[in-house]
């Protein structure tokens, strides 16, 4: 039988917003999260986009708010890497706080800080910002983080990606010591784990990890490569076959650019995307995409989560990943709404124990077609392996 919100123990006015919202069955990631939440644990939490995680500590949040009836004051700051995900987050706020008497306050740059300042001087009870204008304000006087009971850590790993390590450290030394900290990320990469020891006390866990069954319209291939062919067998299927809007992942900023630059030499139209470039050349980059001026986009991971574009017919793995939740998670980005796609991954000798990590977690062997860039020696033997019960 089916958890349901009510089964998490929380209060009236967010079951009526939840039922509003046609939100009768908590994700796998609530159901884990708010007990925990509840409880004053620390929470260290892995979604995936799309999972229901805004959900998941912003309700438990919101009723630790309602059942405290505290004085005024920020009761929780939510750090967000970008002004998207923090609008969006906002949204969430309100959608389930609707039924509540929480006011909160949206902050983040390029914008006035005039509005967000006035907020402030009435008095909120949440904040949810990015970590550069938040500083801003700091330094100006303008807010206080000295009454914060609960600090959120969203997409930790993307903020890591753009470089916010120092302004986090900066942010989370001006609460209080004897605070709830709740890092969520999309992946646990070892500098997340590292975060987590630096900033929390013994946390809980919520683990959710990506599922290969919403994937099954994709085919699936691998190509095995040495890596300084790779951009030939790139280049070559971009010219051989018939593909019309492709989403390439590299392991590294740096990769990206060089493969969209070398694309550009061969006149095939590529954009990079990834945490060194500024919002307004991801909003670009991705506005092409979506039109189709740019048949090509080169991302990191990170930089991809935002990435929400319809028709991607094709996913390549220039680089396979070394979690094989993030294998999933790439080629989720194609055969959406009912429609099929492929992935195509490049593995190198040094990928290859990348490859059997996904092969184990997806429980299947990927197809191996013959390309003329393969190299038989640098293959490695297809075994039998073990499946994960």
């Amino acid at each position: 039988m089916s958890t349901r919100f009510e089964q998490l123990g929380l209060c009236d006015p967010l079951l009526h917003a939840t039922e509003q919202m046609q939100h009768f069955v908590p994700t796998e990631i609530q159901q884990q999260s708010i007990p925990k939440i509840l409880s004053g644990r620390d929470l260290l939490g892995m979604a995936q986009t799309g999972s229901g995680k805004t959900g998941a500590f912003v309700l438990p949040i919101m009723q630790q708010m309602i059942q405290t009836k505290k004085d005024r004051g920020i009761h929780a700051l939510i750090l967000a890497p970008t002004r998207e995900l923090a609008i969006q987050i906002s949204q969430a706020v309100a959608d389930y706080g609707k039924f509540t008497n929480i006011r909160y306050v949206t902050i983040y740059g390029g914008v006035s800080q005039r509005p967000q300042v006035q907020a402030l001087n009435k008095g909120v009870d949440m904040v949810i910002a990015t970590p550069g204008r938040l500083l801003d304000l700091l330094n100006q006087g303008h807010i206080s983080l000295d009454t914060i009971h609960t600090l959120v850590l969203d997409e930790a790993d993307r903020m890591l990606d753009m470089g916010f390590i120092h302004d986090i450290r900066r942010i989370i030394g001006k609460t209080p010591c004897n605070r709830q900290t709740l890092l969520f990320s999309a992946t646990m990469p070892k500098e997340i784990i590292s975060l987590s020891k630096e900033f929390m006390n013994h946390p809980e866990k919520a683990f959710v990890h990506p599922t290969f069954s919403h994937v099954k319209n994709i085919t699936t291939t691998v190509l095995f490569v040495d890596h300084k062919h790779k951009f030939g067998l790139l280049h070559h299927l971009l010219t051989q076959l018939n593909m019309n809007r492709i989403l390439v992942f590299t392991r590294t900023k740096r990769g990206a650019d060089r493969v969209t630059q070398r694309l550009g030499k061969k006149r095939i139209n590529a954009d990079s995307i990834h945490g060194n470039k500024s919002q307004n050349q991801r909003k670009r980059a991705l506005k092409r995409f979506k039109k189709g001026k740019t048949r090509v986009l080169v991302a990191t991971d990170v930089a991809a989560r935002g990435i929400d574009v319809q028709n991607i017919t094709h996913v390549i793995n220039y680089d396979i990943p070394p979690q094989p939740e993030t294998y999933v998670h790439r080629i989720g980005r194609t055969a959406r709404a009912g429609t099929s796609g492929t992935a195509i991954s490049f593995c190198s000798p040094n990928e290859h124990k990348y490859l059997k990590h996904i092969e184990i977690m997806i429980q299947q062997h990927l197809t191996r077609p013959d390309h003329p860039f393969r190299n038989p020696r640098a293959e490695p033997k297809k075994t039998r392996l073990k499946w994960k019960t």
